[in-house]
């Protein structure tokens, strides 16, 4: 199950859950602007982060600048209070699972969100008898491999 956090008209959020549904994953949409987070559920979220604030907040985002904030300066109760009433500060969408947090839409990290048992079988489904193979099989390949 994956938890995605999501905003109207984010084009990356709707590729993010097309993927989810195409890849059949299940996943519950909470949408930042109409589901208040909750001070667990954001110290979750900052607690799966590799690097910290940066990973899930835009702070070169208009929404974030306006604050005139220093988010280096705010103890975890500012910083969750903040990201309470300045959802848009958040980068999107945010999706999480039991062993993987993806934020943003690529094409490479979303597959972190299938499950274990299913990668290689779509590793092993990009090959040369696929018809679309000639388009985008070579970017599967080692640098080494590619010919110019």
């Amino acid at each position: 199950m994956v938890i995605i956090y999501t905003s109207p008209g984010c084009a990356s959020c709707r590729k993010a859950k097309q993927w989810l549904k195409d890849n059949q994953i299940e996943f519950v949409e909470k949408n930042i602007f109409t589901t208040l987070l909750d001070e667990e559920e954001i110290k979750y979220i900052l607690s799966r982060c590799e690097n910290g604030t940066e990973d899930i907040i835009s702070v070169r985002s208009k929404a974030f600048q306006s604050l005139k904030e220093d988010i280096n300066d705010l103890s975890m109760n500012e910083l969750v209070a903040l990201i309470q009433n300045n959802p848009s500060i958040l980068k999107r969408p945010i999706m999480l699972s039991k062993r993987s947090i993806v934020v943003g839409y690529d094409d490479d990290e979303i597959t972190a969100m299938m499950p274990a048992k299913l990668r290689p079988i779509v590793e092993s489904s990009c090959n040369p008898s696929c018809p679309n193979y000639a388009v985008c099989g070579s970017v599967r390949l080692p640098e080494s491999e590619i010919t110019a």
